[in-house]
């Protein structure tokens, strides 16, 4: 058994993974990264409705989970990629192509994102906060223009997450309670229960 192999098994074995369900740490990534990314999205459109203090906190606020999400989504992708910790396909044909491609596109969408987000901050001159540490550009930016253009890029980008992330949510709820098969509960083990009753 060669290194690799050895650590692949360790890892296996320890975040419990059958290759049948995704393993603990899968899905304690997957869950982690829906609820940042709902939290920023509904940060990001909504800190406008709100007088200056409020507005500022809610922007550092934004920034400070932004860095955690990155940290998880490129936590994730070492995880599935690097590593090889991923379910089984239940799905064949058009059906997995399709699947398989929806989540390499939120993937190559998460991982834009949040370069457009520390880019929007760097190129106009700011610094990004994390709860507070200032984390300065590391180069001298175009202006606030540029920054500005990058923001709307930055905020198209969350809309295309969120309306891929419903469609992949719809998805497994039809697979669930339309199709019946286990797509849903091998990322969501409360839905395993219910199987049996199908």
């Amino acid at each position: 058994m060669t290194d690799q192999t050895a650590f692949d098994t360790a890892t296996r074995v320890a975040a419990g993974d059958s290759g049948n369900n995704y393993d603990n740490v899968a899905i304690a990534l997957h869950w982690a990264t829906a609820v940042l990314v709902l939290i920023q999205f509904t940060l990001g459109q909504t800190w406008g409705w709100f007088p200056r203090p409020t507005r500022h906190l809610m922007i550092v606020t934004h920034m400070s989970f932004g860095l955690i999400l990155t940290a998880v989504v490129l936590t994730r992708i070492i995880w599935r990629f690097v590593l090889g910790h991923h379910a089984s396909p239940l799905e064949k044909g058009w059906v997995r192509f399709a699947s398989t491609s929806v989540h390499y596109l939120l993937y190559a969408l998460l991982v834009t994102e949040a370069v457009l987000g520390f880019l929007s901050r760097w190129v106009g001159n700011e610094a990004l906060s994390f709860f507070g540490l200032k984390i300065p550009s590391p180069f001298t930016g175009a202006g606030h223009a540029a920054a500005d253009q990058i923001q709307d890029i930055h905020n198209w980008v969350g809309w295309a997450i969120i309306v891929l992330a419903v469609g992949h949510a719809l998805a497994a709820l039809y697979h669930h309670y339309g199709l019946h098969d286990r797509v849903l509960g091998r990322m969501f083990p409360p839905a395993r229960r219910s199987e049996t009753a199908f």
